[in-house]
C-alpha cells in the first residue's frame, strides 16, 4: 500500500471517530489512497473473529471500504506473541496488512501497557514488530505508528530504528510527543531527519495538517511523499482534495474549501447520517457522533452556528436544522 516514490494519503486512525461509518463517507468522498482502523486491544486474551468484524466490518467486503479503498487493521497492546497471534488472524480474515500503535496517548491505555508507553521501551518495539512479521505472511506489510517520543523529541531516532530493524514496511510518525498530547508546537523537521536517517525505508508525516499552507509546509520540512490526515481532514472535509492534488492523486476537482458555511454541511450531514444510521441504529448515537463531528470543525476552524447545533436535543431536530431529508432505519443498506 505504501511505497517509495508513489504518493500516498491515509485516513489516521482516531478511537471513536474514524469508525466504520466515517471511514466509508470519508473515502466515498475520494482522496484518500488507504485507512487504518481503529486499534484493537490486544491484552489478556487474543480477540475472537466476533471482534474484528465489529471493528472492522470492511473485512467482510476484501478489507476495503464501499469503494474500494483498502482498510488495514491496527492492533494495540504490549505483548509481542499475542500480537503476532493478532495480526495473524486479522491477516487470515483477510487485513491487507497490519499497523501497530506505539502512538496512542490515552492515559488508561498507557497504564495497561499499550499505545505510546512502549515509547519508553525501544528494544520492545523491536521485540513486537519483529514477532508480528514472523507471523504475518511475508507479502503482507507491518507497519507502525509512533510519535517523537514519550518526553522528549528525539528519542524517536532509536525507536524508529528499532520498529525497522523488526522488520517494519513503514513508520508513521506523529510530529508530538505523548506528554506534549495534541497541544502545538509539531516538529515535522524531526520526521525529515528519521527519514535520512532510515534511507529508503518509507516514512509517513502526521499531525496538525489543518490547512493546505501546513501540508505544504509539513512536506517541505519532513521531506516526506507519504502523509496521514485526521482531525484535519474531518474539520475541513475538503482539504483533503487540495492536499491529494498537490501530491498528483486521484481526487474530484470541483471540490474546493467552503465547509465553514452552514449550507456546505447539508449535503455531507445528510451522507453521513444515512451511513451512520446503518450502523449505529439508535438515533441518539447518531446525533453524537454528528455534533462530535462538527465540533472537531469549530474549534479548530471556528463555526458561528455551532451553539446553536450544540443545543438541539434530537436527531430530527439535527435534520429540520440543516433542512435534511429524514432517513428512517427502514432503510437500511449495510449488515456488518
Amino acid at each position: 500500500m505504501i511505497q517509495p516514490g508513489k504518493a500516498a494519503l491515509v485516513l489516521a486512525p482516531m478511537e471513536g471517530v474514524t469508525d466504520f461509518p466515517m471511514r466509508r463517507f470519508m473515502t466515498e468522498r475520494g482522496g484518500f489512497t488507504h485507512c487504518v482502523s481503529e486499534f484493537i486491544r490486544v491484552s489478556q486474551e487474543i480477540p475472537p473473529r466476533k471482534a474484528f468484524r465489529e471493528f472492522v466490518p470492511e473485512l467482510a467486503q476484501g478489507s476495503q471500504t464501499a469503494v474500494g479503498t483498502p482498510v488495514q487493521v491496527q492492533l494495540l497492546g504490549g505483548d509481542p506473541e499475542k500480537l503476532a497471534e493478532a495480526a495473524s488472524l486479522a491477516c487470515s480474515m483477510g487485513s491487507p496488512g497490519v499497523d501497530l500503535n506505539f502512538g496512542c496517548p490515552a492515559p488508561t491505555v498507557n497504564r495497561h501497557d499499550g499505545g505510546a508507553t512502549l515509547l519508553k521501551y525501544p528494544l520492545r518495539i523491536r521485540a513486537i514488530v519483529e514477532a508480528v512479521r514472523r507471523s504475518v505472511p511475508s507479502h503482507l506489510p507491518v507497519s507502525a505508528k509512533m510519535r517523537l517520543g514519550w518526553d522528549g523529541v528525539d528519542a524517536i531516532f532509536e525507536n524508529a530504528s528499532m520498529a525497522a530493524e523488526g522488520g517494519a514496511s513503514w513508520i508513521t510518525i506523529h510530529a508530538r510527543t505523548r506528554m506534549a498530547a495534541y497541544q502545538p508546537p509539531v516538529f515535522w523537521r524531526q520526521i525529515g531527519k528519521v527519514k535520512q536517517q532510515l534511507g529508503t525505508l518509507p516514512i509517513l508525516a502526521n499531525g496538525d495538517i489543518w490547512t493546505l499552507e501546513d501540508f505544504v509546509r509539513c512536506r517541505e520540512e519532513s521531506q516526506c511523499e507519504h502523509f496521514m490526515m485526521g482531525r484535519g481532514a474531518l474539520a475541513n472535509p475538503d482539504l483533503v482534495h487540495a492536499v491529494a492534488r498537490e501530491l498528483g492523486l486521484p481526487n474530484d476537482q470541483s471540490r474546493t474549501s467552503t465547509s465553514l458555511i452552514r449550507e456546505c454541511w447539508a449535503p455531507l450531514l445528510q451522507r453521513f447520517i444515512e451511513i451512520s444510521l446503518d450502523y449505529f441504529p439508535v438515533q441518539s448515537a447518531v446525533l453524537a457522533r454528528c455534533k462530535q463531528w462538527i465540533r472537531m470543525a469549530e474549534r479548530n476552524r471556528g463555526l458561528n452556528w455551532f451553539d446553536e447545533v450544540k443545543r438541539i436535543p434530537t436527531l430530527q431536530g439535527l435534520q429540520e436544522y440543516f433542512g435534511l431529508s429524514e432517513v428512517s432505519l427502514g432503510s437500511r443498506e449495510i449488515n456488518p
